[in-house]
């Protein structure tokens, strides 16, 4: 697994950043059944690029505590067979699976953590495992699909031991 991280900003989370990272990411990796290495890009900014970001793409005007791009389609969430027919799903010098990039507002993490009385570092792990599931094809626009969600990102947040 490649996870890229590139940090912007002066805001500081109080615990390693990759270390924790790499952790979610492998756990939902696993958790998922991802058969193939993949490669992740994740973004840590400010409340300020992430609303700007937030305004160009998805047409809303405010910051949120984090972007999910993902770079495949699938036919169900999931469902990693069939990924290899896809044309440029994999990085042709690394062979890695091509899952997309994550964005995360470092500020609305410590904010984010102090509204809903847990720890910043319980709070950036559950925002990545909940991209992580964008990343494989999930969504939660319908309510199905949001209790479908819900009850994965638990899973994957129980299977690091970092639960609500």
């Amino acid at each position: 697994m490649s996870l890229f991280i590139e940090k912007e900003g002066t805001t500081s989370l109080p615990f390693d950043e990759k270390e924790t990272a790499e952790l979610v990411v492998n756990a939902a990796l696993d958790y998922a059944g991802c058969p193939y290495e993949a490669e992740i890009n994740l973004l840590l900014t400010t409340d300020e690029e992430i609303h700007r970001m937030n305004l160009e793409y998805r047409d809303i005007d405010r910051p949120t505590d984090v972007l999910s791009f993902p770079m495949l389609e699938y036919e169900t969430p999931g469902d990693f067979s069939g990924l290899e027919e896809q044309e440029d799903a994999f990085d042709p010098e690394t062979g890695e699976l091509l899952l997309g990039d994550i964005v995360i507002s470092k500020d609305r993490v410590l904010a984010q953590a102090e509204e809903y009385g847990h720890s910043p570092l319980r709070e950036y792990a559950f925002l990545i495992a909940h991209s992580m599931l964008h990343l494989f094809g999930y969504d939660h626009m319908e309510e199905d699909e949001r209790q479908v969600m819900e009850q994965k990102q638990r899973e994957i947040m129980e299977k690091i031991n970092i639960p609500r």
